[in-house]
């Protein structure tokens, strides 16, 4: 159908839903059309950006994928030319150096496309978390995260094998949402199976060197961010023993040792102490930018 019968027809089921449902559908049904064409017409626009910028020899594909919104509108069309199993893969793959931090790993257990609720994905942790209810939060976080960005057909994740320590349920469900893109109020507080709301750092917020330490305010909240050699981790800025500020705190190898009570944690197995366990924060580092979750029981409570 061309252009303009496509627009004509628009025209006259537009006021044939005004007839059948009144002014108030038409004014609605009228802002969805403009949101649809702002939609499409910012993804076309981009994709003339890409390819005008693109250099010579480099594969159109490639170009317009790798761009998160024209890739969405490939995926939407059936156009992407990779299938929803590689890019799951892909997906997995940024969020290995993350679960490597909580002695974890995942593996693809099943994807089956055609199930009843939707594109469910199956997935299986191993030896993660070590039965601490946080790191398994944050764990379910970036892997929801990094699966509804690349591949946002998946509609249902269940995740199979939790911390081996913790005789917990069997599956965890995990529903995919997009950033921005989360039900209900951001700042209430929110349980285990409540998705969280990530947000972007701007490079002013990150530590500078290979071992170096800083804290950032997002939404509210203080974090804290530790930079050790190939990996960035972010943390509550609490110390779970004496509640002080980590701002202060002593960074020895991986080990991170607080000012006030000189308790330590090691920050590369998700902030482990003897006497407590800092509390995780999800974090995805890739392509420059780094982006932190803020689940709602940690938005609802104190710095």
């Amino acid at each position: 159908m061309a252009g303009q019968e496509t627009g004509e027809r628009i025209g006259a089921l537009l006021d044939e839903l005004a007839q059948q449902a009144g002014p108030e559908a038409r004014d609605t049904a009228d802002e969805l059309v403009r949101c649809l064409v702002e939609f499409y017409g910012e993804g076309l626009a981009r994709a003339v950006r890409l390819l005008r910028a693109a250099p010579d020899g480099a594969d159109p594909l490639a170009v317009l994928t790798a761009d998160e919104l024209v890739g969405d509108l490939l995926i939407l069309h059936d156009l992407h030319p990779e299938d929803t199993a590689t890019r799951v893969g892909r997906a997995l793959d940024k969020v290995r150096p993350y679960l490597g931090s909580h002695a974890g790993d995942v593996e693809v257990a099943g994807l089956d496309m055609e199930a009843a609720g939707g594109p469910t994905l199956r997935l299986r942790l191993r030896g993660s978390c070590d039965g601490c209810p946080s790191s398994t939060q944050t764990v379910r976080w970036t892997i929801e995260e990094a699966v509804a960005r690349i591949a946002p057909e998946v509609e249902h994740i269940e995740v199979e094998g939790m911390a081996e320590e913790n005789p917990g349920p069997a599956l965890l469900q995990i529903l995919p949402h997009r950033p921005d893109d989360v039900p209900g109020d951001p700042a209430a507080s929110a349980g285990a199976g409540d998705a969280a709301r990530w947000y972007t750092l701007g490079p002013r917020a990150l530590p500078l060197g290979e071992r170096a330490t800083g804290v950032t305010d997002v939404a509210g909240r203080t974090l804290l961010l530790v930079r050790l050699p190939g990996q960035l981790y972010a943390y509550r800025d609490r110390c779970p023993v004496c509640a002080a500020s980590l701002a202060p705190a002593v960074l020895d190898g991986e080990l991170l040792r607080c000012a006030g009570c000189a308790a330590e944690f090691d920050v590369h197995r998700a902030g482990r102490g003897e006497r407590a366990h800092l509390e995780p924060v999800p974090l995805l580092e890739e392509d420059g930018s780094v982006r932190v979750a803020l689940p709602g029981e940690l938005l609802g409570a104190g710095p």
